[in-house]
């Protein structure tokens, strides 16, 4: 039993994260990520080390799953969350324009409709 969060470095896949160790805190199970950039040293760094590392002790985090090149992100999260026994998988959505407001991204909407558990869709952040 675990949380899956499927991560990009964008401040979507960053609010992503952070909702994933509140959750995996809260429940008491371990934390698994699913890296889906597709190179291993990002432009400018990847923020996600420090990420976890404000997980803290309370939490496990397994270690992070890459992507393999050629394989579509929904797939790569689907079978990680079947292989991993996930109670929850974590997605982050950015802000869509108005005339996008009624769509969603191919690998979220198949993650939604595909996954044995709940799926939990969150923004980088809140019109306040």
């Amino acid at each position: 039993m675990t949380v899956l969060v499927a991560y990009n470095p964008s401040p979507h896949g960053e609010a992503a994260v952070r909702t994933a160790i509140a959750e995996a805190s809260r429940r008491g199970v371990p934390l698994h990520v699913v890296h889906l950039a597709r190179s291993e040293d990002p432009e400018g760094g990847d923020p996600l080390d420090g990420l976890l590392a404000a997980a803290g002790d309370g939490v496990e985090v397994r270690p992070v799953t890459r992507r393999s090149p050629g394989t579509e992100p929904a797939d790569v999260i689907l079978d990680t969350a079947e292989a991993d026994g996930a109670t929850l998988v974590v997605l982050g959505s950015r802000k869509r324009s108005s005339a996008g407001t009624f769509l969603i991204g191919t690998t979220t909407q198949r993650v939604l409709l595909d996954s044995p558990v709940p799926v939990l869709v969150v923004k980088d952040a809140y019109d306040g």
